[in-house]
């Protein structure tokens, strides 16, 4: 049984700056666990920038301006005391990562560029050409390292044990080993990402995206806040879900469906392919809808076309988009069409924090940060930039929250309880994997998935999501006796799928019940 001052469960940016700022305490021991190698979380792959109202480049920027920004973009439905608290301090989050080594771009004068993004008054987005998320991360993960953070990769959390309504540990299951593994903890902090895996293929989140700690938080008594606002970006590739920038309407692309037409010139004749995230959206599942696509199901396309811009353009410009692309669809995108369809970007709702100023929830001692999170500064609808601000300032402020509490509290005993919780996990694990019958756990995973996308995905009609509903609740009682086929111990990857799934369940039907319950469209919700 290992014991720690400070547990933080997941190595993306909020997880690694949580986890950073309790190790810089003198005498406190800090785990993270987390179930891929720390710099291969979500916060890698993002491309575009870190929100702080710096001044770089617009010297009439502000910490106010930045504030009212963060609230209309949230369609005025995001925590307002939240959002000043955050955009106050995205300027100290920023410059602090700039003193521990990031690699940020620069201005003329050696200061940290700053471009235009989305919905933003002045360009305040800090960025390192197209690999902010990564450079971030890995800065973080090198000071991690340096001040003695134990990282325990290929963990994989099961469940958080309650002992006298105050966090007491967590239950692991250890993939390299095959075991059941306790960690007593004084505190906790989720950090888990988001969960767009609920709708599979159709995300640009990695595959580790599955809503563990909003499901396990949820089991433990925490609710679950704004879970029907999800974003939608209207071109990820075909196949994968993969991100497909903006930039290739930018530079000039065309949407084709399959008659060949340009149907942009139907749904916004003025700015055509330039028209806002959401109208392109809907404008391509309609054009699928109506069968004016290629393939069927999740795997249902139109292509973008920039085969007429200019070569150099495409190889200078939209280098990246080409190797993506020449990648994942085996389409070259000098002498062909590239496959794209909407895809599920970033969950804007997630564990209910209820205390901005610490990141707690309503069980003292479990903090949550980052896009697991719902301080509620995203609202309805998140801006870009704001995403990886949110990382660096509440991954701080939940480190914070967390130490605070471990030197103002008695730590509880729990270990009765985690023993019992343990063997309860290890005896689901022989009666799962020991099935030699049921429905196998990736059917179920994709008829989830495809009937999300259907019925509460970009359209949401209550008819059809009273449907969802139904289905869900279905596939819940086939999840308990599914199949899953493996009953080795060591990287059983099924049984770590198994469990994900049963995550992914969770919040679809949280997302569902959310989503008919709000009657009004808003925001990110239509």
């Amino acid at each position: 049984m290992e014991q720690y001052d400070v547990l933080v469960v997941g190595s993306g940016g909020a997880g690694q700056r949580a986890a950073l700022e309790a190790a810089r305490r003198d005498g406190l021991r800090v785990a993270l666990i987390t179930k891929i190698f720390p710099t291969r979380s979500a916060t890698a792959m993002a491309q575009g920038g870190v929100n702080a109202a710096l001044n770089n480049v617009a010297k009439e920027d502000s910490t106010e301006v930045h504030t009212f920004d963060t609230v209309k973009g949230s369609d005025y439905l995001g925590d307002q005391d939240a959002i000043e608290f955050f955009c106050q301090r995205c300027p100290e989050g920023v410059l602090e990562m700039d003193f521990m080594g990031t690699p940020f771009s620069r201005t003329d004068e050696g200061k940290i560029a700053q471009r235009n993004f989305g919905g933003q008054s002045y360009p305040r987005t800090c960025y390192s050409a197209d690999k902010t998320g990564h450079v971030i991360l890995h800065t973080t993960y090198e000071q991690c390292l340096k001040e003695g953070v134990h990282f325990l990769q290929e963990w994989y959390l099961l469940d958080i044990v309650v002992k006298d309504g105050k966090a007491g540990g967590a239950i692991i299951w250890n993939m390299k080993k095959g075991k059941v593994e306790i960690i007593k903890a004084k505190s906790i902090v989720l950090s888990t990402g988001g969960a767009g895996r609920v709708f599979w293929t159709r995300t640009t989140n990695p595959f580790l995206s599955t809503g563990d700690g909003m499901a396990v938080a949820f089991r433990a008594g925490v609710g679950l806040k704004d879970m029907e606002m999800i974003q939608f970006h209207p071109t990820g590739l075909g196949k994968t879900g993969i991100l497909m920038s903006e930039a290739v309407r930018g530079e000039g692309g065309y949407l084709l469906n399959n008659k060949g037409e340009r149907f942009m010139k139907d749904y916004a004749p003025s700015k055509m392919e330039l028209a806002p995230r959401d109208v392109v959206a809907k404008a391509i599942e309609t054009e699928i809808a109506e069968g004016r696509g290629w393939g069927t199901g999740l795997d249902a396309y139109v292509v973008a076309d920039v085969r007429h811009l200019p070569k150099e353009v495409i190889l200078e410009k939209l280098h990246g988009i080409r190797d993506l692309a020449t990648t994942f669809e085996h389409a070259d995108p000098l002498v062909q069409p590239i496959p794209i369809r909407p895809t599920c970007h970033y969950s804007m709702g997630g564990i209910d924090v209820k205390d901005f100023k610490t990141c707690g929830t309503v069980i003292p001692g479990l903090f949550a940060a980052g896009e697991a999170s719902c301080v509620s500064i995203h609202g309805a609808n998140r801006l870009g930039g704001n995403s990886l601000a949110d990382a660096v300032v509440f991954g701080k402020v939940a480190g914070e929250g967390a130490v605070a509490y471990v030197k103002e509290n008695q730590a509880k005993d729990a270990s009765k309880a985690l023993n019992e919780a343990a063997n309860g996990w290890e005896q689901r694990f022989r009666e799962v994997t020991g099935r030699t019958s049921g429905r196998p756990i990736s059917e179920i995973r994709n008829e989830m998935a495809l009937s999300m996308w259907n019925n509460v995905g970009i359209f949401r009609e209550e008819k059809k999501m009273e449907e969802e509903l139904e289905t869900l609740n279905r596939l819940i009682e086939e999840y308990k006796t599914c199949y899953v086929g493996d009953t080795n111990r060591t990287f059983n990857m099924a049984f770590v799928n198994y469990v994900e799934v049963g995550s992914l369940l969770t919040v679809a039907k949280a997302v569902t019940l959310d989503a008919l319950r709000r009657k009004k469209s808003r925001g990110s919700h239509l």
